[in-house]
């Protein structure tokens, strides 16, 4: 029969055990793992620890309508749209501000005007395929951006290329206007560098998407263009 000297010895022996093994159990691998990710989620959300999202607002080159947003997602967005993604680059047709194009010595200027609102034309692919024209990523009526799509869509697009507007079809023994000919594939997007941007994370995404959410609405040229975009 245990004596409660035994009792109390199997206590204290099972209490360190519980101890040592919650302790191999929080340096494990995938402990830590899980751990620096939500340090790394922490710094990612907060202004203080994030560099990023100060920069994100300082470059922005229009002003930010942050009524129901998240201002850091909207800081973040813009320094990976601004700083990382050059978006502008190819989504305005003018990308710098008159005389202000740093590639003839002046200094730098984005024009505001119809920043992100598409409209650069790249030509075709081949002699006789319809020419690629940069889409308006600007948001519409409802806030969405990109002509009014969902995050879901807009994350579809960014990690897959597929053309949800479907403007220039593969071409087919039934389909032969406005379409792209073999070896190009109709249903994604072409010129796009989403093979690069697909390696951006959801969180990612989804700050960018919040910026998107965050700059003006342009309207570009009247309907029926594609790149016409409701605003009122």
């Amino acid at each position: 029969m245990a004596t409660k000297h035994d009792v109390k010895t199997w206590g204290i022996l099972t209490a360190t055990l519980v101890i040592v093994f919650a302790g191999t159990m929080i340096s494990s691998p995938r402990a830590r793992a899980n751990q620096d990710r939500q340090n790394q989620n922490n710094q990612n959300s907060d202004p203080r620890t994030d560099p990023r999202i100060a920069r994100g607002f300082k470059i922005a080159p229009v002003h930010l309508n942050l009524a129901g947003k998240d201002p850091n997602l909207v800081g973040l967005g813009s320094y990976l749209v601004n700083a990382v993604g050059a978006c502008d680059d190819c989504h305005s047709v003018s990308e710098y501000a008159q005389n202000r194009n740093p590639y003839f010595g002046q200094k730098k200027k984005i024009d505001p005007t119809d920043y992100l609102g598409g409209g650069a034309d790249f030509g075709p692919l081949v002699p006789g395929s319809p020419d690629i024209v940069s889409r308006n990523l600007t948001p519409d009526k409802t806030g969405l951006p990109e002509g009014g799509h969902t995050f879901d869509e807009f994350r579809q697009i960014i990690q897959t290329g597929v053309d949800l507007d479907h403007l220039h079809p593969s071409c087919s023994a039934t389909v032969t206007t406005n379409c792209l000919p073999p070896p190009f594939d109709g249903e994604v997007l072409q010129i796009m560098p989403w093979p690069i941007y697909q390696n951006w994370t959801d969180d990612d995404l989804r700050a960018i998407y919040e910026y998107l959410s965050a700059i003006p609405c342009y309207a570009g040229p009247p309907a029926p263009s594609p790149l016409h975009n409701d605003c009122n």
